[in-house]
């Protein structure tokens, strides 16, 4: 893993109370499975539909 996985990985955590687990596990997933720009698109959108 390199240094900006591991920032995305640990920024993930201050999402926990707001997106539910299952969508966290996911997008943690993509990123350890090294497509970081999917996990960070998903969790952009996830995110933005929750704040709407």
């Amino acid at each position: 893993m390199d240094k900006e996985t591991i920032a995305f990985i640990k920024d993930l955590k201050k999402y926990r109370r707001k997106i539910p687990k299952h969508q966290l596990k996911t997008i943690r997933g993509q990123a350890l499975s090294g497509n970081l720009e999917g996990a960070k698109l998903g969790l952009k959108k996830i995110s933005k539909e929750r704040i709407e």
